[in-house]
């Protein structure tokens, strides 16, 4: 007897082994996808909207090119997350969860063909992820009591996490661009403090670190260019009630004297709002909202700095790091908690005139300017810079640091490869399948710099079986190199959290059997 459809029309389901092959390949497909961008020697992709305006993005970083990816699979849709929670978390290692998820997933599928059931391939995967953790904690260096070691350290993180991105080759430089302004932070990961301000013309490395906050605005006619000791109030009020503003309003009037009445209290009412404003005792006025030029006139007249129409993350911000608050209404000043800041003054960046607020409340704050030949180059630099800065803010907290170049991968795989030998039963294959998993990624490496994969890995994981080994490829010159002496270091909060994200995700997909899609439910069947 034929299996019924309970489903309702354009509903489709499918089973088992076809369920789990089309939730494999999906995720196989994301990793090839990404897998060429990883490395030192990785490419770019161009992703091009077919939206207004064509918008086309050049991008190496794994998290933005998926991102921009509108899937169907679902499978793929999960190693889409958790390239996005890489980059929300820690910033980098973006495309190296999806290769290894994907990598995890090849494996898996030799092992189902084999006819091993997927929940002891999940039983072996865990075994091993464990071992691979455990394997990192023994090998890993914390300097944090040495303070010179520790920005050494950071140097070389950030190094290394520039190499592979547009930024690679001034990465001495905007190393230490990134590494100073993590500094200032003091230990908080808040990026908010450290603006980054994009200003195309010049090259990379005209790009500066500024300490104090930059506002991307013009100083007004006839106001002071220049302020000692400001004290700024932020607001978002409407400056611009010369008109009646109640839509549809009528106002009859038996003569033209009448009309100049009505305009004179409107005055008058902005005259009032502005003197409330200025009774703050306050030298610097930045709205949120336009100024129209009666108040703005008035604001001069009175020797106090009105900047309008600050965009919205330009007046938290700034708001954030002079101390102040955003207020909308004047009535009792006391309450009004007002922003601090020693000098502001105009500055001019390429063509474009600007504001710079230094000596701010909050001191850790400060501002990255970039400048770059083309927006396309500047957006790219700025991802890079924040993958760096995100890096390197966690590093700061948690300072365990790790060689890069494909050695943690071996340290794991070499670890793993012993649990298998040791343990009993299927569990086993799936052991030594995440080995070969982890030995992907500097495979991938290798590849992508268009070495001899084979050889290398081979040759590496003979070095590893020495002790004390701090071998790891060196893609630039193409062979197996010291990364103690190359300077290549990676955080482990990156590497802990790529294996256990793709661990993960590739255990989510292993689980599933069934796939059904179902149309979304139709307003007249709601009863």
């Amino acid at each position: 007897m034929a299996a019924e459809n309970i489903f309702k029309g354009e509903a489709m389901e499918e089973k088992g082994e076809r369920a789990r092959l089309a939730s494999l390949i999906g995720g196989m497909a994301i990793a090839d996808l990404v897998k060429t961008t990883l490395g030192p020697k990785g490419m770019d992709k161009i992703l091009q909207s077919t939206g207004r305006g064509h918008e086309v993005t050049v991008t190496n970083d794994g998290a933005t090119i998926l991102k921009s990816l509108h899937i169907d699979n679902p499978a793929a849709k999960i190693l889409v997350d958790i390239s996005k929670v890489q980059d929300d978390e820690v910033g980098d290692g973006t495309t190296t969860v999806a290769v290894l998820a994907g990598e995890l997933l090849r494996e898996a599928e030799k092992l189902l063909a084999a006819k091993i059931h997927p929940i002891t391939i999940i039983a072996g995967f865990r075994m091993a992820a464990e071992c691979a953790l455990n394997a990192l904690l023994q090998k890993v260096v914390d300097n944090k009591e040495n303070e010179e070691k520790f920005k050494a350290d950071l140097m070389k993180i950030a190094r290394t996490t520039l190499s592979s991105k547009i930024l690679s080759q001034d990465k001495e430089y905007f190393a230490k661009l990134a590494v100073d302004a993590v500094m200032r932070l003091k230990g908080s990961t808040d990026l908010e403090a450290i603006q980054i301000i994009k200003k195309p013309g010049g090259s990379l490395t005209d790009s500066f670190l500024d300490e104090g906050f930059i506002l991307d605005k013009k100083i007004g006619v006839g106001q002071p260019k220049r302020i000692e000791n400001a004290k700024i109030l932020v607001a978002n009020t409407a400056m611009d009630t010369d008109k009646v503003k109640i839509y549809g309003a009528r106002v009859r009037v038996d003569s033209m004297s009448r009309v100049a009445e009505i305009e004179a209290a409107e005055k008058q009412k902005m005259k009032e709002k502005v003197d409330k404003i200025i009774a703050h005792g306050i030298n610097c006025f930045v709205n949120r909202q336009l100024i129209y030029n009666f108040p703005e006139e008035l604001f001069a007249n009175a020797g106090v700095l009105a900047i309008e129409h600050a965009d919205f993350d330009g007046i938290e911000r700034l708001a954030l790091v002079t101390g102040g608050e955003i207020a909308s209404t004047f009535d009792n000043p006391e309450s009004v908690k007002l922003g601090h800041c020693k000098l502001i003054e105009e500055i001019m960046i390429g063509e474009d005139k600007l504001i710079h607020f230094s000596g701010v409340e909050m001191g850790q704050a400060c501002t990255i300017v970039l400048r770059g030949a083309s927006h396309h180059v500047l957006d790219e630099a700025e991802r890079s810079l924040h993958d760096a800065l995100c890096v390197l803010s966690q590093t700061v907290n948690d300072s365990r640091v790790l060689l890069g170049g494909g050695w943690p991968e071996m340290v794991m795989a070499k670890e793993v490869d012993e649990l298998a030998r040791v343990t009993p039963g299927k569990k086993s294959h799936a052991i030594e399948a995440f080995s070969r998993a982890l030995v992907a990624i500097p495979t991938i490496i290798a590849d992508n710099a268009g070495l001899d994969s084979a050889e290398l890995v081979a040759q590496l994981r003979a070095e590893h079986y020495k002790e004390g080994c701090t071998a790891g490829i060196d893609a630039i010159s193409g062979s197996i190199g010291d990364m103690v002496e190359l300077g290549i270091s990676e955080a482990f909060k990156v590497k802990q959290a790529i294996l256990l994200s793709a661990t993960e995700a590739a255990e989510m997909i292993l689980r599933v059997d069934e796939i059904i899609t179902s149309a979304p439910r139709r307003r007249e069947d709601r009863m």
